[in-house]
């Protein structure tokens, strides 16, 4: 069988790893010279530590610089409560690990290119499909070279919420909208700072602060539609923004000089009614795109890779419509708990509702947190490497 993936994020990756180590001839393209984008998703929740516990990867994993999240806190204008504490989650790992994406990446495809049966090609941009009647065999890539075509038994978007494979096989997704868009930027990090990873939240403002030990990354959280009016007030709105949210960054948010020091992250909430076509399978952002909230999407595109590869390593590339069929109900309903955080959470919030003031300590409550570290920490319906 031969294989062909187009985009070398989590998804994509992971499904090449796994269709290698098993003898698959896997090509994986990736249409930039290097994984080193800023700001993208990078939380490691347990479930993928432990498919890298299954592949024998975990000790490796854990010599890349990290950092343990055990609990997620919400800090108001009243006080700090937890929104779940993982720790006590059955199993190995009861963490999530902060790591950059690019790290994650790496590992992944170095362990691949191990097998003789792979291939990663860099600067390789897919932009449609060949077409044999009514099945897809492989699809067509440009790079610094000209136009080629790679022909295959398998053909797997994973190619991000923008997929244009996807719109070559004709799948659009259903959006459900979102009430927000995310302005991302970094700030030097102190010793004498807070320690841990937590999201700040005021009526009208909320900010996404992770611990990177010498920085901090930032996430803005503004209305839908609304950073462009925040790049039109200049950045000394958004530095007195942070400022008065976080005090202890006041005299730090200066380094922030521009713009050009920002980059925004356009929200979406979509995912496709019918994954596949014959010979053609979308996963991961390709085939259901999520928002930040809970920090599930590298998570839910490795449990979509590790699926895929259980499935079609057992019953080959005609078998796409099982793992539709298979990930179709975690997707809903991991898409179902972010829509109600959104209507519950993060829109009132924005509207600036002074019933946000104060939220509970859902970790104290322990038939919740027992479902929130749950979710968080393992997901609906984890996937297991069948092939160790």
């Amino acid at each position: 069988m031969r294989c062909v993936i187009a985009g070398g994020g989590p998804a994509g990756a992971m499904l090449a790893l796994l269709l290698a180590r098993a003898g698959v001839e896997v090509t994986l393209l990736e249409k930039h010279a290097d994984f080193l984008r800023d700001f993208r998703g990078d939380t490691i929740h347990p479930s993928t530590l432990q498919v890298l516990d299954e592949l024998g990867l975990a000790e490796e994993f854990h010599r890349i610089p990290h950092r343990k999240a055990y609990r997620l806190d919400l800090v108001t204008d009243t006080g700090t409560s937890r929104l779940a504490d993982l720790r006590g989650l059955p199993g190995r790992y009861d963490y999530i690990a902060f790591v950059p994406q690019w790290d994650f990446l790496t590992l992944l495809t170095s362990q691949a290119a191990k097998y003789p049966s792979f291939r990663l090609l860099m600067n390789a941009e897919a932009y449609g499909l060949i077409r044999d009647g009514g099945t897809v065999r492989g699809l067509r890539y440009r790079d610094g070279d000209g136009e080629h075509e790679l022909r295959a038994d398998l053909t797997v978007a994973a190619d991000g919420r923008g997929s244009v494979l996807r719109a070559a096989a004709g799948l659009t997704p259903t959006e459900f909208g979102v009430p927000m868009d995310v302005v991302w930027f970094r700030l030097p990090r102190e010793d004498t700072d807070p320690g841990e990873t937590f999201l700040r939240l005021s009526p009208g403002r909320l900010l996404v602060t992770i611990n990177r030990e010498s920085y901090w990354q930032l996430g803005f959280v503004v209305a839908k539609g609304d950073a462009e009016l925040l790049r039109a007030a200049g950045v000394e709105e958004l530095r007195g923004q942070v400022g008065r949210l976080l005090p202890f960054l006041e005299e730090r948010v200066t380094q922030l000089r521009s713009f050009e020091d920002v980059s925004t992250l356009t929200v979406a909430l979509n995912r496709l009614r019918r994954w596949y076509r014959p010979g053609f399978l979308c996963i991961g952002d390709a085939a259901h795109a999520m928002t930040p909230v809970f920090g599930v999407g590298i998570n839910l595109a490795v449990q979509d890779a590790v699926a895929t590869a259980n499935i079609i390593l057992r019953e080959g590339p005609s078998a796409v419509r099982k793992v539709q069929r298979r990930r179709m109900f975690p997707t809903r309903v991991t898409q179902f708990a972010q829509r109600v955080a959104q209507r519950q959470l993060i829109k009132p919030v924005l509207a600036g509702s002074p019933r946000m003031s104060r939220v509970p300590d859902l970790a104290r409550m322990p038939v919740i947190n027992r479902l929130a570290r749950t979710f968080i920490g393992k997901g609906v319906r984890p996937e297991h490497v069948a092939m160790r």
